[in-house]
């Protein structure tokens, strides 16, 4: 089963990863990093392909995908 992992510290709480995302697996944290923003969460793992678009889309490199 594919995995999302977030670097929490890395993320500018952008969105794009979630917006990208075709199976919206991710969603924003009602947590905050060190800088104040708001991180992606893995919440659909069931549904993740895999196809890592989240982690093309993310300006910091803050995801990592797994297969």
């Amino acid at each position: 089963m594919p995995e999302v992992k977030v670097n929490e510290e890395r993320c500018k709480g952008c969105e794009l990863c979630i917006v990208f995302c075709p199976k919206q697996v991710l969603q924003l944290s009602a947590k905050f990093n060190s800088k104040g923003y708001h991180y992606p969460e893995f919440s659909r793992p069931d549904s993740c392909t895999g196809c890592a678009i989240c982690g093309w889309m993310c300006p910091e490199v803050a995801l990592e995908v797994f297969k």
